[in-house]
């Protein structure tokens, strides 16, 4: 896919990130998890969750060349973009993209899951996906996310220090940047084609599912990249919170280290997966500085949120890094 930047505006390029995107683009990992090995610790920890979904209808929105619907990954429209929202806007494709979409991934013929009246169709669809994200992916999204917002500031930081070029060609080998006109090459797409990107810009989305770059499979979609995200490698290994050698001989380190990793709100079942820990563990931890008077705790939907109290600032207090 070539994308010609229209009068070479620099200004139509942004990034975005896509909750959505990553829900679907890991079913890539689930088809075939040998060429995700980085994703393995995630996989292997969420396999009595995966057991439990629609696995023959999710693993059908995907095929062995790792293509996606196009209307199951739309561009997202900032970083901040909710699931919800993209939810809302896949429910309200035409039928006729939906099934035209199913069609390209599979052109020899629609997997059973995949057969019949779209409207419902599209229905067991979103089930299973939200399905999906409850069980797999909300736990884990704020440190997904932490490292796809990252990737976003860094590739600013190319752009101002050394160019558009630059952050293109960083972006992956499959990318590269010419004469006001940005090349993605695919290894399953042989078609070569041209679009511009006057009056929609060029949307650039890093992802933690894929090795390299790709582009929408209909040349009629609006213009977007997704690109591996820097960082990748190092999601799944567990943080090692730096806590003031004073606050771990008062709390001990495990609370030391919670209590240093509460600077933002966070589930139990979040900080053990960060901290490669047991959930009761630290469930037992967070109840004794709760009750100290050490943190407070909110309720966000099915989830029990944590943060550092006034008095817990007061007492980790500047933390070295």
């Amino acid at each position: 896919m070539h994308y010609e930047l229209a009068g070479m505006d620099l200004a139509d390029v942004r990034f975005a990130v896509s909750p959505l995107n990553e829900l679907v683009l890991s079913l890539r990992a689930w088809r075939d998890p040998g060429r995700f090995p980085v994703h393995l610790p995630w996989l292997r920890r969420v396999q009595e969750a995966r057991a439990t979904l629609d696995g023959d209808m999710l693993l059908a929105l995907t095929n062995a060349s790792m293509w996606t619907p196009d209307f199951l990954t739309p561009r997202p429209r900032s970083p901040l973009t909710r699931l919800d929202d993209e939810l809302a806007a896949v429910a309200a494709v035409d039928d006729a993209v939906v099934a035209q979409d199913l069609d390209e991934v599979h052109p020899a013929g629609l997997p059973a899951p995949l057969r019949g009246p779209v409207p419902a169709l599209r229905r067991r669809i979103l089930d299973a996906l939200t399905d999906y994200w409850d069980a797999c992916f909300t736990p884990d999204w704020p440190r997904m996310r932490t490292v796809l917002q990252a990737d976003v500031v860094h590739r600013g930081t190319v752009i101002s220090a050394r160019g558009a070029g630059a952050m293109f060609a960083d972006l992956a080998d499959r990318v590269s940047f010419a004469d006001g006109v940005v090349s993605v090459r695919s290894t399953t797409n042989t078609l070569t084609r041209w679009r511009s990107t006057a009056g929609e810009g060029l949307t650039l989305v890093p992802t933690l599912f894929t090795r390299g770059a790709s582009c929408p499979i209909s040349p009629d979609e609006p213009p977007m990249i997704m690109y591996g995200a820097r960082g990748t490698g190092t999601l799944w290994q567990p943080e090692r919170q730096v806590a003031d050698d004073a606050l771990v001989a008062v709390l001990g380190r495990a609370r030391a280290g919670l209590l240093t990793a509460l600077e933002q709100p966070a589930s139990s079942t979040e900080l053990a997966r960060r901290l490669d820990v047991t959930t009761s563990a630290v469930n037992q931890h967070l109840r004794v500085l709760r009750d100290a008077g050490l943190l407070t705790s909110a309720r966000a939907g099915r989830s029990v949120l944590y943060l550092r109290s006034e008095v817990g600032d007061a007492l980790v207090g500047p933390v070295r890094q």
